[in-house]
């Protein structure tokens, strides 16, 4: 498990009946857990939201050699006609701070979700509403300038491989993300040597950032109380300046129902490794399912710096041999240029295991 905060609202959790990955149907309004604002509520007026010209990455020509050779009946085949819905675990926020009985219980309630989905959804998080919707409204813009204004994109400084899309040499179109993303590394936005560029889209960044960063370490303390180790880790180390923003856009992906908006993938799970496998890092992707309409997400990745150590610690001995958050983060990007994916923990899993 990792702790990412993503603001996707109304996502439908799928589970996938032949390999039990979960699957994410983003859409476009502000997350249920943390307001009720519809997607018109969350954009601005529909002037101001037309999209630029040529807006989308080109899908169709960077990746015609493996799109051309899919069957039609293929093609056209909706990939989840054999799948259940389900309702991620819902977690009030707000019980922890009533009484003691009250917060033990939401405590519990939080671990349990960590060890049984990977998954849950928070509801009374204290995050303010605009925070939110400015945020929205930011990417937005963002992410419809043109293709090659997002790839030429320097207004913030942000570091060389910020604005991304699709994949990197994908062999197959199981490697193929339907989406473009700005991974935004935090130290870019919040280093007072960069911020005399100061524009509405890093302002809306910092209040997001450090309204969820607040969230994020409470939750991520609590999970450390149950098992019985301590907070230093989130306290002293997962500061913003280590963390990340994802900024997603799914663009309308006709006549490939099959294809995923992302592909099945786990995040940086430090946490499954830290808590020797008690919280669950469960592999998921994010479905495409529409022709015609974009979708959005935002992700906050809760990360320590990358020379801290991580340990497996708890019952039955360590499964996972130490390793530094940098290190793990180097062989991801090692598994994805060599072999198109990432493999993530099994890489560090000790002989005996």
């Amino acid at each position: 498990m990792s702790l990412v905060m993503e603001i996707n609202p109304h996502g439908k959790l799928i589970r996938k009946m032949e390999n039990q990955i979960l699957v994410q149907e983003p859409l476009t309004s502000l997350l249920k857990a943390t307001c009720s604002a519809t997607a018109t509520d969350c954009f601005p007026k529909q002037a101001d939201m037309r999209m630029s010209e040529s807006a989308d990455p080109p899908f169709e020509i960077a990746y015609k050699h493996l799109l051309e050779n899919v069957p039609e009946n293929v093609r056209l085949r909706n990939s989840l006609s054999t799948v259940e819905e389900c309702e991620l675990p819902l977690i009030d926020m707000q019980q922890l701070g009533l009484g003691e009985a009250e917060r033990q219980e939401c405590k519990k309630l939080i671990a349990r979700a960590s060890q049984e989905w990977g998954f849950f959804q928070v509801i009374n998080d204290g995050a303010s509403r605009n925070v939110l919707e400015n945020m929205r409204s930011e990417q937005v813009k963002l992410m419809r300038k043109s293709f090659q204004e997002k790839k030429a994109y320097k207004d913030l400084n942000l570091s060389d491989g910020t604005y991304r899309w699709g994949a990197p040499l994908p062999t197959s179109l199981k490697q193929l993300s339907w989406s473009e993303a700005f991974h935004v590394q935090l130290s870019d936005i919040l280093d007072s040597r960069r911020s005399h560029n100061t524009n509405r889209l890093r302002s809306s960044m910092e209040e997001f950032v450090f309204a969820i960063c607040e969230v994020a370490k409470e939750l991520a303390e609590i999970l450390a109380e149950e098992m019985g180790r301590e907070t230093d880790l989130f306290q002293e180390a997962c500061l913003p300046e280590s963390c990340y923003l994802r900024l997603n856009r799914y663009p309308p992906c006709p006549n490939y129902s099959h294809l995923m908006g992302l592909m099945p993938h786990t995040d940086t799970s430090f946490l499954t490794a830290w808590s020797n496998n008690l919280y669950k890092s469960v592999e998921h992707r994010v479905v495409v399912a529409n022709p015609v309409k974009e979708r959005f997400s935002t992700a906050y990745f809760l990360c320590p710096p990358t020379e801290t150590v991580i340990e497996s610690g708890g019952v039955g001995g360590a499964v996972y041999r130490s390793f530094s958050f940098g290190e793990y983060k180097k062989q991801i990007e090692l598994d994805v240029k060599n072999v198109g994916q990432k493999i993530g923990l099994p890489r560090f899993l000790l002989p005996t295991h």
